[in-house]
């Protein structure tokens, strides 16, 4: 058996949707959403490789990796924030850190 591109594809397309799901049903804990968001950065990601080794182009794979460093940046950023959010609050929960509106 081969793999085919519809593979690679549906695949992706069940990553995603995976994320979506944590995404939509778990809005409380804050890492855990970030997961879900490097988990759909990771189906596009693997979408693009899928479809550059496809069509034998290196540009959807260049592509990537600019990808993966805007997602490295997010996540050093993100659990910086989270740090320090629990350092002031001693919680991480998403209903409590409405109040920082201002």
């Amino acid at each position: 058996m081969t793999l085919t591109i519809g593979h690679y594809l549906t695949l992706g397309g069940i990553l995603f949707a995976l994320s979506v799901i944590g995404i939509f049903l778990n809005r409380k804990n804050l890492i855990v959403l970030l997961m879900a968001v490097e988990l759909m950065l990771l189906a596009v990601n693997m979408n693009f490789v899928a479809f550059s080794h496809f069509w034998g182009d290196l540009s959807g794979q260049i592509f990537v990796f600019f990808i993966l460093t805007v997602a490295a940046a997010e996540s050093a950023i993100g659990l910086a924030i989270l740090v320090l959010l629990f350092r002031t609050r001693d919680s991480l929960d998403v209903e409590e850190l409405n109040t920082l509106k201002g």
